[in-house]
């Protein structure tokens, strides 16, 4: 250990829209809508209402706060309305509502063995119910959080992560949950599909506790469900969720899920989340492809790749230059519900932890050093929190430049700037 001195998304990373819950597929990730809704911006407010009653709609909720609508339209008509809306100049912008999938691939003392993310020590280990044995990887081929701990885990900051929900039933990060709220279509907020608590725990599990460690595990978090049970989604309940971790305090807010078309409506959103000082955090998704996900290749949020145990690129991960870091999300140990839920097996139903792969792996790890980054004093504000996280990754990993721009990231140097080499 060193001394001192954080899937194409499968289905569409939550994509906007519908969002869902994404594993990593060969499968082409083609563009989805959500049925009967349409995203529509006015500039002129004052006509909007008699605009919409002559295409026979009525006027919908608003969306976040970012001035558009959410309108329902007659299933099969979203596209003919859009092109209808979009001709009229009162009219800012007109959009489907996407479908949005997260980006996870399939579950399978101050950390565990098996978080060769938080610490690598070339060390071989097997799934929960022993049915995926990882051979050891490369010594330091991880994010260096034990190393970070020595100066700071957290203090409480505030990681908003946006996805199915985090469990109710699962301690080591149950307890680390400050706020709940449900956007989804699911009748109730508690994880059913699993996903959201892997993630959670990646961010902010308890340390020192019989299961896992987070990278940030003195943080707390705000669970917004905006994936229902199913996986899915909508843009609109990804804005509905980013609005909502702003209003309450969060510093960093993270994103495993993703769509490939882009939105105004998610920008504006996200855009208005970095100008409030919040430290955006997004997968790129897990097509193995150079294609840019949403909200991830937006300017405003760090966008990661996932790597695995040797610092390589994992194959499934997306990547390309407008990529910024990476983050182990191959084979990655975390938190599960302890009741049934879609993507879990029998074991790590009973047991609340097993191995997941992803972007949406590598994704809460960056969060997490974004975090611990926010409680030091290069925390003043969200460009200098960014700003410390991209230009300490270590960029002599390979794909530096090619596959992403900074480096996989290293939260060792995040927040104390030097560690010595083992």
């Amino acid at each position: 250990m060193k001394k001192l001195v954080t899937a194409s998304l499968a289905a569409v990373a939550v994509g906007f829209g519908a969002l869902t819950v994404t594993v990593p597929s060969s499968a082409a990730t083609e563009p989805q809508q959500v049925s009967g809704q349409i995203i529509v911006k006015f500039r002129d407010n004052g006509a909007a209402l008699g605009l919409l009653r002559q295409n026979g709609l009525s006027d919908g909720a608003g969306i976040g706060s970012t001035g558009a609508h959410l309108i329902k339209v007659p299933a099969g008509k979203e596209s003919q309305l859009i092109e209808s809306l979009s001709r009229n100049p009162a009219v800012e912008y007109a959009e489907p509502d996407q479908l949005v999938t997260a980006a996870v691939g399939e579950p399978d003392p101050d950390y565990f063995p098996r978080q060769y993310a938080l610490n690598n020590e070339g060390q071989s280990f097997t799934s929960t119910n022993n049915s995926v044995a990882v051979a050891g990887g490369t010594v330091d081929a991880d994010v260096d959080a034990v190393e970070a701990w020595d100066v700071t885990t957290g203090d409480g900051i505030k990681v908003a992560v946006l996805d199915t929900g985090v469990a109710t039933d699962n301690d080591d990060i149950a307890a680390k949950v400050v706020l709940r709220a449900n956007f989804s279509t699911a009748a109730t907020g508690e994880d059913n599909y699993g996903h959201g608590t892997h993630v959670a725990g990646i961010i902010a599990a308890t340390k020192d506790t019989d299961g896992v460690s987070g990278v940030c595990p003195d943080c707390s978090i705000l669970d917004g469900k905006v994936i229902s049970d199913s996986g899915s989604g909508s843009t609109s309940s990804i804005i509905n969720g980013i609005n909502w971790a702003v209003a309450n305090g969060a510093k960093v807010i993270n994103m495993s899920l993703g769509q490939p078309v882009p939105s105004q409506a998610l920008e504006a959103a996200v855009n208005n989340a970095w100008n409030n000082g919040v430290v955006v955090v997004a997968a790129a998704g897990n097509a193995g492809t150079e294609v840019p996900m949403y909200p991830a290749a937006y300017p405003n949020v760090i966008a990661v790749a996932a790597t695995d145990n040797n610092d390589a690129k994992a194959s499934f991960s997306t990547y390309g230059q407008w990529v910024d870091v990476a983050a182990p999300g191959v084979d990655v140990y975390s938190t599960f519900p302890k009741h049934p839920f879609t993507i879990g097996t029998q074991s790590n139903r009973e047991m609340g932890y097993d191995i997941a792969s992803g972007t949406s792996m590598a994704s809460p790890a960056v969060a997490g050093v974004a975090a611990l980054v926010w409680s030091t004093p290069a925390g003043s504000d969200n460009k200098s929190v960014r700003a410390t996280v991209e230009s300490t990754a270590d960029a002599a990993v390979v794909g530096t430049g090619s596959y992403w721009a900074h480096g996989r990231v290293n939260a060792c140097k995040a927040v104390a700037g030097v560690c010595d080499q083992p």
